[in-house]
């Protein structure tokens, strides 16, 4: 599991230099600044994501279900996040938009608070 989430980080933090170059560089011609924004901030919750991935595959041992939980979550909602606004912004240089597209953001960005509450109550417990 170590491996996997370190292989997720080092891939999800790769990505967010290549979308964040190409947001700042193809798209800023194409999409008005608020949606050159609403992409960055995909590519920004994406790259803080990666480094959290990186860290915690560092300092934890996932030897709980709780700790493999919290990667999973942390992996499957960077993807959902960011990688729907990337697309809800790619999409809408064709004009068109995506229903489908605008729903999972927002599960994505749940699936990030879980990880993060998940996290929390991680270190509560060990207090406690």
């Amino acid at each position: 599991m170590i491996l996997t989430v370190q292989l997720s980080g080092a891939l999800l933090g790769f990505l967010a230099v290549l979308f964040g170059a190409f947001g700042a560089h193809a798209l800023k011609k194409r999409l008005g600044p608020e949606q050159v924004s609403g992409f960055e901030t995909g590519v920004r919750y994406q790259m803080y994501h990666a480094i959290v991935l990186l860290i915690l595959s560092f300092n934890l041992g996932f030897s709980s279900a709780l700790e493999t939980w919290i990667a999973y979550c942390f992996i499957v909602g960077t993807v959902l996040f960011s990688f729907s606004i990337y697309l809800i912004y790619l999409i809408s240089l064709r004009g068109k938009r995506s229903k489908l597209l605008r729903f999972l953001t927002p599960v994505g960005g749940l699936f990030l608070m879980a990880g993060w509450g998940m996290l929390l109550y991680s270190f509560i417990a060990d207090i406690v």
